[in-house]
């Protein structure tokens, strides 16, 4: 029996994960993992080139054959799933691990299919032993917990929650994977051609069955924002994390409050400048919109411009990237709070490849019971809350810290 197996490992962030963890964790000592794919050989290289040991594991596994997922499923306490997009990949082996009682970790940000295995399996995965955990990368971890940690703050500086709070991307250098370009253009056509899963992706509330709150701020044309004295404009991962943090908040038994309001935009710098480029970037949104309403013209980009499935940066460009990220809100009082939080390797690939496996590792090793977190379908902040910042800030190269503004 395995602690964990990487599934997806010969991908580019899947092999990425399996380095992190024999890195960080070793080939030899108490962690007992093992790579999972569809080609040994692949597997064998893989671990070869990471320089992880024969202890490690080869599973063979594929998602076109169901009983592999289940029999792998069997074989670990923990899952690991990097194979996308998940709305054609993922139902198999998260069927699999419910069923086996497994607790499963994944990169998604397909939030039409969250919703979807929601609905689907949301009572069957609460009545079993295993924690299924959606947007463990930088889609949405660390969105999630800046709003969780920042809400935490209000409560000790006031006894309150914050009702309203903006999530800024101050600064960020990285490149998205192709991986999430594959799953946004999935998501994309989808959506075109069925009504009630395009619902799903523009409700704010899809990940919360049955729920409706208050109307949410337009995040999809620049604006001023007083609170940081700057303009911000759209920024591309607002659809997805902006609705775990809705989720996260009803599985909290809406700690931040039923009326709770959150957006997410980039900050683009104050004067004419910072709107200059605010108008410019929710432009250029709309155009990349158009575009990719076009199949000709979004079949061209998908094979010359766009990184493709399985391909990323180099270390160089990896270890060079980083992300900076702003969570403001006020209080009833009127006391402004705010938290920085920080990534010391580019957003994507480096540090989504840490935040996955430490998630993962959460799970296992600070909340092993099922009364400390029972099985069910949960987000970040909600499964694991304090104890996931803390091992991220110990482990990932990741921090969170107040703020004055």
């Amino acid at each position: 029996m395995y602690d964990v197996i990487v599934y997806g490992a010969t991908g580019f962030t899947g092999a990425l994960v399996a380095e992190y963890l024999n890195n960080a964790y070793g080939s030899d000592g108490d962690l007992r993992w093992a790579i999972a794919g569809r080609s040994a050989a692949r597997l064998k290289e893989v671990r070869t080139r990471i320089g992880a040991s024969e202890k490690v594991g080869i599973v063979i596994a594929d998602a076109s054959a169901p009983e592999s997922l289940r029999t792998m499923a069997a074989r670990t306490r923990a899952v690991i799933t990097t194979v996308g997009p998940y709305q054609f990949y993922g139902e198999p082996l998260l069927l699999a691990c419910i069923e086996n009682n497994t607790d499963y970790v994944d990169l998604c940000g397909e939030v039409g299919w969250m919703s979807e295995m929601i609905e689907r399996y949301g009572e069957q995965a609460a009545a079993s032993d295993a924690r299924i955990v959606f947007s463990c990368g930088f889609d949405s971890v660390p969105f999630d917990l800046g709003v969780f940690t920042l809400q935490q703050l209000a409560q000790a500086h006031s006894g309150q929650p914050l009702t309203a709070v903006g999530g800024r991307v101050r600064d960020a250098k990285g490149e998205l994977s192709g991986g999430t370009i594959a799953s946004g253009i999935a998501t994309f056509e989808t959506a075109a051609r069925d009504e009630v899963y395009r619902q799903r992706v523009e409700n704010p509330f899809s990940l919360v069955p049955g729920f409706t709150g208050a109307p949410q701020p337009d995040d999809s044309a620049a604006k001023y924002d007083a609170n940081i004295a700057s303009w911000v404009a759209p920024f591309e991962m607002a659809t997805i994390n902006t609705k775990n943090v809705h989720r996260s908040n009803a599985l909290l038994g809406h700690a931040y409050g039923q009326d709770f309001r959150y957006d997410e935009m980039a900050m683009t710098g104050d004067g004419k400048a910072g709107q200059r480029k605010a108008k410019a970037i929710a432009a250029r949104v709309r155009l990349t919109e158009k575009v990719l309403a076009i199949k000709p013209l979004r079949t061209l980009l998908q094979k010359t411009v766009l990184a493709k499935p399985g391909e990323g940066p180099s270390r160089a460009k990896r270890d060079a990237g980083y992300y900076d990220l702003l969570f403001v809100g006020t209080t009833q009082a009127g006391d402004t709070l705010a938290i920085c939080v920080h990534g010391d390797e580019d957003p994507g690939y480096g540090s989504t490849s840490k935040m996955l496996s430490e998630s993962a590792l959460c799970l296992l090793w600070d909340l092993p019971s099922r009364k400390a977190l029972p099985g069910g379908i949960w987000t970040p902040a909600a499964a694991m809350g304090d104890k996931l910042v803390r091992r991220l800030t110990e482990h990932a190269g990741i921090t969170f810290t107040e703020e004055a503004v």
